[in-house]
């Protein structure tokens, strides 16, 4: 047990205190609250930044066997995801048993009740299925064998909602606190158990939310409670944690930031002082697609690209990504490929027309059709117009460029990173070779293979992948290049629990009156996706483990 001299000036009594209001640390406040009991929410964020990086998301799930896919024409089942859930972990460790059980029966859940549950809590689901992270490295290799990722319609937004309206209810009942600007700092037990937190109330912060908070204390705090839920997040808006965990500690000298500085990874350190393990640090799910924000909330504000296959992706001196790392297959493959460069950036080249079909950005505030359920606005997707999202960082994104010709691109590109290393005339070799694969009607290329197999299913074909045409077609220009760099974004590792969300000490035993859930346990298990995650499961893991922490801690009061 710590000790501290100074009699804490706050007190809070609860049977669940949690730490952390983000989706999992809802989600379990929830049921919880749902089973009867009083709970405490703890967050070191104004009260603005209720539902942390869930709210900031695109509303990506993972489902399995859905009437969206099959209304597709896509034959999934809880097998063949199981299979591919499997091949991309590449689960390889000791410690990987508990994952590898938190992946069967997260696969299971996505092929079962999650979609009927979150149908029950009022969540619905865009009708348009999308592919993520299609792999190509063989049918037992990395990625989703079939389209999966079903956005939540009102993106992540509407996945926070019906959370954070249980615990407004039970709030007016006197049975649910909110604590903002408590940022818990410890663990506390009473005869071996986990019997609370401390921590220092914050000053109060005007921060909207993402932005940067104070971490100035106006006093201190102590939480006492039966149960404590761990839902503190990973450590993406951490550089510094994120350095001394990245494999081999090659980490890019400059990255930007696809969550908030207050993403920081605090309070893993007193979960480790209480005993808890934490496992797998090294494995991580940063992406390579980043470029910066034009109108940045949070330092260092990076949006992902989510890209369609056309786009020649070429690494900094300007060769192309091997197969099969084209634009939207393996994240993590091209990642570590383009880092093996000895550069820390990439480039997308293609022209406006790929550009406006095939290019999404991340993010719920990118998206205000899906984010506010706008039809009207959903179909001018399809026709873009020069006030879009897109075409704003078009325009204003220092990242993206324009040219008539390829030799004027590459002279942009080489003036953007201030070193020559785009060859003029490699990159205009480069644009008319892929343009002659296109020309003979069949072709040899594997990207090109790649893009006609992906209009064979209707959702690309409508809204995700270009008809074929010629790169330099002027109808289709001008061309463009977007420089891309690495965005940090979630932490695949974390604290060790079982499937009740306990969490486990170094002999495998359940730290007694602890659990976690979401990101700071790994999304469960202390990382249930291994190595490589497929996308529309990061959510989904919230919702589960924060589900399985809430009952758990409630059923053992």
């Amino acid at each position: 047990m710590t000790s501290d001299d100074a009699a804490p000036s706050h007190r809070i009594e609860a049977d669940v205190v949690v730490v952390g209001a983000g989706l999992a640390g809802l989600v379990a406040a929830a049921q919880a609250y749902a089973a009867g009991r009083r709970v405490a929410v703890l967050d070191q964020e104004p009260e603005a930044s209720v539902g942390g990086q869930a709210h900031w998301s695109f509303g990506g799930l993972f489902l399995v066997n859905t009437p969206e896919q099959r209304r597709l024409g896509v034959r999934d089942n809880a097998g063949l995801a199981l299979t591919d859930w499997l091949s991309s972990a590449a689960f390889d460790r000791p410690e990987d048993a508990l994952a590898r059980q938190w992946a069967e029966a997260y696969v299971d859940f996505a092929a079962g009740e999650k979609r009927a549950w979150l149908a029950s809590l009022g969540v619905g689901l865009f009708p348009l299925v999308q592919w993520a992270e299609r792999g190509g490295y063989g049918p037992d290799g990395h990625g989703n064998t079939v389209p999966r990722f079903h956005v939540a319609w009102g993106t992540g937004p509407a996945l926070v909602a019906p959370f954070l309206a249980k615990l407004r209810e039970g709030e007016a009942a006197g049975r649910v606190s909110f604590h903002f600007r408590y940022r818990a700092t410890e663990l506390t037990t009473t005869a071996g158990r986990v019997s609370g937190v401390r921590g220092e109330v914050l000053a109060a912060s005007a921060a909207a939310r993402g932005e940067h908070s104070s971490r100035t204390a106006a006093g201190a705090f102590e939480a006492a409670a039966g149960a404590v839920v761990v839902t503190s997040g990973g450590i993406g808006g951490n550089h510094g944690a994120v350095r001394r965990q990245w494999p081999a500690g090659d980490a890019p000298a400059s990255m930007l930031s696809g969550v908030p500085a207050s993403v920081d990874g605090g309070f893993l350190d007193a979960v480790d002082r209480a005993g808890g393990r934490l496992i797998n640090g090294d494995r991580i799910c940063h992406y390579p697609e980043g470029v910066h924000n034009h109108s940045p909330v949070w330092p260092r504000h990076g949006i992902r690209i989510l890209p369609g296959p056309s786009a020649l992706w070429l690494d900094a001196t300007g060769r192309m990504l091997p197969a099969p790392l084209f634009p939207g297959f393996d994240s993590l493959g091209a990642l570590r490929h383009i880092l093996g460069t000895g550069h820390t950036h990439s480039w997308f080249v293609l022209n406006k027309a790929i550009a406006l079909k095939e290019f999404a950005l991340s993010g719920s505030e990118q998206n205000p059709d899906l984010t506010g359920k706008d039809v009207r606005l959903l179909a001018a997707r399809l026709k873009p117009s020069g006030d879009s999202p897109l075409e704003r960082f078009l325009d204003r994104g220092v990242d993206f460029l324009q040219a008539g010709s390829p030799t004027d691109l590459a002279a942009k590109m080489n003036a953007l990173t201030g070193a020559p290393l785009i060859e003029p005339g490699e990159l205009d070799r480069l644009i008319r070779a892929r343009d002659r694969q296109f020309a003979s009607g069949l072709g040899k290329d594997p990207q090109l293979a790649a893009i006609r197999a992906a209009r064979r299913f209707t959702t690309d074909r409508i809204m995700r992948v270009a008809p074929p045409h010629p790169m330099l077609d002027p109808k289709h220009g001008p061309l463009l290049a977007v420089r891309l760099s690495v965005l940090t974004r979630k932490s695949l590792g974390g604290i060790q629990t079982d499937l009740q969300s306990r969490v486990l000490d170094g002999s495998g035993r359940p730290v007694a009156g602890l659990y976690a859930a979401g990101e700071a346990a790994g999304f469960g298990g202390g990382g249930i996706h291994g190595y490589r995650a497929l996308e529309g499961t990061f959510l989904g893991g919230c919702l589960f483990s924060g589900r399985a922490a809430g009952r758990a801690a409630a059923a053992a009061l």
